[in-house]
C-alpha cells in the first residue's frame, strides 16, 4: 500500500488510545495531540504511558512514521512580544520532547501570526529564529510547517513563506511541510479541476520542493476560493468537491506520508477513508 489515510483522531485519557481511535476507523495513519492543546503545560507522559502506545500501534499495525502529531494552537513562533514569544518557543520545544519520548519522528505546527503589530518579514524571521531555536534544543524531530488558509494576520498562506522559513533553517534534513487542501484552496491555490491541480503543485515543486512535502490534511472548505477563511468541511461536501482528492490519491509524490482528515463529521471518518482508497482502484 502506497498511500497511508487517517484522521486527526482523539487521544482523550492518554496518548495510548490514539492508535485504538485510529484502528477503530480503518486508518493507516493518524494525526494526535500529544498533550491538551489548550493548555500550556501538562504533565510529563509517563512510562507506562509510552509503553502501552508502542502496543497499542503495533496492534494496530500502524507505524510512526506514518503518525503526524500536532503542537498546541496557543504556540505562536512569530509573536511580536519577545516574553510571549519565548513562552511559545519552550512549549514548542516541550513538544517536541513529547514526540521524541514516544520515538515519532515528525511536528506539525503554524508558523506563527504578527497579529497586525509587526511586518510580515519580521514576524517570518521570528518564526525562523524560533525554529532554529527549537532544532537546537531537540535532536531527532522533523517540524513539518503547515500552511494555512491566510486568515486574519497568520502567516504561512503563501508558498514563498515556507520555502523563507526552509531557506533560513540550519538544519534542512528537519523541515518540512504539510499541505493541508482547505487551507490551500482559501489562500487561492485552486485544486478543482485536474489543469488547477497541476498548475498549483507545479508551483509548489518550483517554489518549495516535492522532497519537503512531509504529510497532507484532505479536507474541504466551506469557505470559497480565496476567501482566507479557514473552515473545513466534509469531502465533497464544500467548494473544493471530490475530483481533487482523486487526484491526491493518484498522485505518486503523495506515497509513503500521512494523509490526514480533518474534516468537520468524525462519525463518517471511515467512509472518507474507504472513499479515498477507492479512488486509487480506479
Amino acid at each position: 500500500m502506497s498511500k497511508f489515510v487517517g484522521a486527526h483522531v482523539s487521544a482523550a485519557g492518554g496518548v495510548e488510545n490514539a492508535p485504538k481511535n485510529a484502528a477503530k476507523i480503518g486508518a493507516t495513519a493518524f494525526a494526535l495531540f500529544t498533550k491538551n492543546q489548550r493548555q500550556w503545560k501538562a504533565k510529563p507522559l509517563t512510562k507506562e504511558s509510552v509503553e502501552r502506545f508502542d502496543e497499542y500501534l503495533l496492534e494496530c499495525g500502524i507505524k510512526k512514521e506514518h503518525i503526524l502529531p500536532h503542537d498546541s494552537y496557543l504556540i505562536n513562533l512569530g509573536h511580536p512580544d519577545e516574553d510571549k514569544r519565548r513562552k511559545s518557543l519552550e512549549a514548542f520545544i516541550d513538544e517536541i520532547k513529547r514526540c521524541e519520548e514516544l520515538g515519532l519522528n515528525k511536528l506539525n505546527f503554524h508558523p506563527g501570526s504578527h497579529l497586525r503589530e509587526i511586518s510580515e518579514e519580521r514576524c517570518l524571521e521570528y518564526i525562523a529564529d524560533s525554529i532554529n531555536g527549537a532544532l537546537l534544543e531537540s535532536e531527532s524531530v522533523t517540524l513539518v510547517i503547515e500552511n494555512t488558509a491566510g486568515q486574519g494576520s497568520n502567516l504561512g498562506y503563501r508558498f514563498e513563506h515556507l520555502a523563507y522559513l526552509i531557506q533560513m533553517c540550519e538544519d534542512k534534513g528537519r523541515i518540512g511541510v504539510c499541505l493541508d487542501t482547505a487551507h490551500m484552496f482559501a489562500a487561492g491555490y485552486d485544486i478543482r479541476t485536474k489543469e488547477a491541480y497541476d498548475r498549483s503543485m507545479e508551483e509548489f515543486e518550483r517554489v518549495v520542493g516535492f522532497e519537503y512535502l512531509k504529510g497532507m490534511h484532505l479536507n474541504d472548505s466551506k469557505a470559497e476560493f480565496n476567501s482566507k477563511k479557514d473552515r473545513h468541511h466534509s469531502l465533497g461536501k464544500g467548494h473544493i468537491g471530490l475530483e481533487a482528492f482523486r487526484f491526491i490519491m493518484q498522485d505518486s509524490r503523495m506515497d509513503g506520508i500521512p494523509l490526514i482528515l480533518e474534516t468537520i463529521d468524525d462519525s463518517i471518518w471511515d467512509e472518507e477513508i474507504r472513499l479515498l482508497y477507492s479512488f486509487m482502484e480506479e
